[in-house]
């Protein structure tokens, strides 16, 4: 889509929100059209309320090509709803106008700001943030058809003309010229594609990872991985911020994400890790840095590795700068015991600030009263056959003693920013001034808990804090929008870090 639609579009979002109608009439004639594959048609339609169709449709548009916005506008014609697409025109049509004034004004006047209209009357632009500064004294403002999204809602066009005719009749047979009118710019609303904003305002948390003490690392080390080496480990950072917009227009800049990457690198420092830090590569060089890192033969002299994955992502992958997809499960097989020996037995650590789809977590209203639903537990018998692996069981090294095996995947913990589900893949939520939600978290349990909490605990502690955050972005669809993060271990013992602890030799 292009930018003035895009803005259009979310210049009027509040707007579109209270008054679209998603129907199956006008979800059709945007598949008919190309703008929407079935799966998007089905995944929006199953939004319960219209509220959450109508936030999930504008959330697709923008990334839906560059036609999306005429088709929208022709798709609310033939559904009856042509009001909104009068509106839509309107803000497109009142911003090239100003943007056209502002530039011939600016030319022949060398006063930037101010717009030369129809009537021949200069209208300096003041922001809607200085809009209670303006003295009482000065007249009040003639609002023309191009005015903000929220007035032509608010009043039908019979109401704007009666109070124009009223401001005409208080002047008439004056020999002053009609007074200046003022103009105020609208705020400029929260984007569609950073949609993502927090309760709280401060910045990433700056405590010390408090030390573990020798009498804790003393009762824990035997039933947990050992963890004494100086460094711990290496950690392997790739972060994915600027998207190349010719090979992928469709993924926006990670507003934001270099603040996770300060707070992983600061983090994991103080961690005793030693930090890779790659940012902004193609599928095939995210490909080829893993494979370089796997084969570091410094792994063999550390207890433990960590992988940090920050992009735009997918259920399964995330993206490259070029738009290209690299599986999360390579990744992973990547560091498994067959393809990286030196990490055997050794805990592999990875964390993915990535979205598995772009459905938007709205939330649900609690139920008063503590009655849940719980289902049973089960556990599955492993149900291959003994004896189809005997022969490979009898299989002895050179020295005659049997060979311990290990599975092909052990000794794993991956934390991931948002949910995986049968129905619903959902997006992971970030600050532009913050970072995102999982890192902040993620950061505040490891410095604050680590010293005396095993690794599957703090990012249980992570979970609770991410349900307990809501978006806070009033007039927006995005108001009060949720995450839920989520993590898969294989590990066979505790991991602790013993930050700051090195016992003596």
């Amino acid at each position: 889509m292009q930018k003035r639609d895009a803005e259009a579009l979310r210049n009027c979002s509040v707007c579109l929100l209270k008054d679209l109608v998603v129907d199956e009439l006008l979800i059709q004639a945007l598949v008919k059209d190309g703008i929407l594959t079935q799966n998007m048609a089905e995944s929006i339609m199953v939004q319960k309320t219209s509220h959450h169709r109508s936030f999930k449709l504008l959330l697709l548009l923008p990334k839906r090509g560059p036609r999306a916005f005429k088709s929208f506008c022709s798709a609310l014609k033939e559904t009856e709803q042509e009001h909104l697409c009068d509106l839509l025109t309107q803000e497109e049509e009142g911003r090239e106008v100003c943007l056209d004034s502002v530039q011939s004004e600016t030319e022949t006047t060398g006063r930037p700001g101010w717009l030369k209209r129809a009537n021949k009357r200069e209208t300096p632009l003041i922001n809607s943030e200085e809009q209670s500064e303006v003295s009482s004294s000065m007249s009040y403002p003639i609002h023309d058809s191009d005015s903000c999204c929220c007035c032509c809602c608010c009043s039908g066009p019979s109401a704007r003309d009666e109070n124009k005719e009223r401001q005409r009749a208080k002047i008439s047979g004056s020999s002053l010229p009609y007074p200046t009118q003022e103009e105020f710019a609208p705020k400029r609303a929260k984007t569609l594609e950073s949609m993502e904003s927090s309760l709280d305002a401060d910045s990433p948390i700056n405590t010390p990872v408090l030390a573990c003490s020798a009498d804790f690392y003393l009762s824990h080390c035997q039933q947990s991985y050992r963890m004494n080496s100086s460094p711990r480990g290496s950690v392997l950072v790739i972060s994915n911020i600027n998207f190349d917009p010719r090979a992928a227009p469709e993924l926006d800049p990670r507003k934001g994400g270099e603040v996770d990457d300060e707070v992983l690198r600061k983090l994991f420092t103080e961690l005793d890790y030693s930090v890779n830090f790659h940012r902004d590569l193609t599928a095939q060089d995210m490909k080829m840095v893993i494979e370089n890192f796997c084969r570091r033969p410094d792994h063999q002299k550390v207890d433990s590795c960590v992988v940090c994955l920050l992009s735009h992502g997918v259920d399964g992958a995330i993206y490259g700068t070029d738009g290209q997809q690299l599986a999360l499960d390579w990744v992973f097989e990547a560091f498994d015991n067959a393809h990286c020996p030196l990490l055997q037995n050794k805990p592999k650590m990875f964390f993915i600030q990535a979205c598995r789809g772009d459905e938007m977590d709205c939330g649900v209203e609690q139920i008063d009263g503590p009655a849940r639903t719980f289902s049973p537990t089960c556990e599955q018998r492993d149900a291959g056959r003994e004896e189809q692996g005997d022969a490979d069981g009898r299989q002895r090294a050179s020295t005659g003693r049997q060979r311990i095996k290990l599975p092909q995947r052990s000794d794993m913990i991956c934390g991931f920013a948002s949910l995986k589900g049968q129905r619903i893949c959902t997006a992971a939520m970030r600050n532009t001034k913050k970072g995102s939600w999982f890192i902040q978290e993620l950061n505040t349990a490891l410095r604050l808990n680590a010293r005396d909490t095993h690794l599957a605990d703090i990012l249980v502690q992570v979970n609770k804090r991410i349900k307990e955050r809501e978006g806070y972005a009033p007039g927006t669809a995005h108001h009060r929008c949720k995450e839920m993060s989520e993590f898969t271990s294989s590990l066979c013992k505790d991991l602790y870090l013993f930050p700051k602890y090195q016992p003596q030799c």
